[in-house]
């Protein structure tokens, strides 16, 4: 998640301090993403050197206020309309743990898939009851966390799918039984020799 962007989206609503900023994110977000102030004043200053936002006002408290630039707006706008990019690699954790204990010989792919099952789960029922701890917030926060909380629900939901998927083609295939060749050529040492010219 672009913590920057999000400040930036919240000072687009009107200038701000750096704690007042932190407490708006945590709101908006339905506090399922902790900030420290340092990370809040950090990034200002990072936005300021990029002129999306000036430092203005003081007040009597001694805060100090931020206002977003035109160029500020802009970017805000722009972010809003794009669609998240994902990563376009297959460097997913659990697919490669998987794919790995599945060739090879020895590891048994239905123990790893069992272990990560019996946890998504759990995490899954955590995930279910913090829906209903969700419902005593502001109708803001309530709305930010339900749409965080679910998001991490159907995330998890795919995950156990991806494992019942994987343990069925696993047992189809009989991929237990496979065995990848490892490479029995000692790799060389050193640079290349150098081929003469001419």
């Amino acid at each position: 998640m672009s913590v920057r962007m999000s400040l930036l989206t919240i000072l687009d609503q009107g200038p701000s301090y750096g704690y007042r900023l932190r407490t708006e994110f945590e709101r908006r977000t339905g506090s399922t993403w902790p900030l420290n102030v340092g990370q809040i004043y950090n990034t200002l200053e990072r936005l300021e050197r990029d002129g999306l936002v000036a430092r203005g006002s003081t007040d009597e408290h001694g805060h100090v206020f931020y206002d977003i630039t035109d160029a500020g707006s802009a970017e805000v706008r722009a972010w809003l309309r794009s669609p998240m990019e994902r990563s376009q690699g297959a460097r997913d954790e659990l697919a490669m743990k998987i794919a790995i204990a599945a060739t090879m010989p020895g590891v048994e792919a239905s123990d790893v898939l069992q272990s990560q099952r019996t946890a998504s789960l759990h995490h899954l029922q955590e995930l279910r009851r913090a829906t209903y701890a969700g419902a005593d917030r502001d109708g803001a926060e309530e709305l930010a966390w339900s749409l965080v909380v679910d998001a991490m629900i159907f995330q998890v939901e795919a995950e156990v799918r991806w494992l019942d998927h994987t343990e069925q083609l696993l047992a189809e295939r009989a991929v237990h039984d496979i065995e990848v060749d490892r490479e029995v050529t000692k790799p060389k040492r050193g640079r290349p020799a150098k081929v003469p010219v001419g």
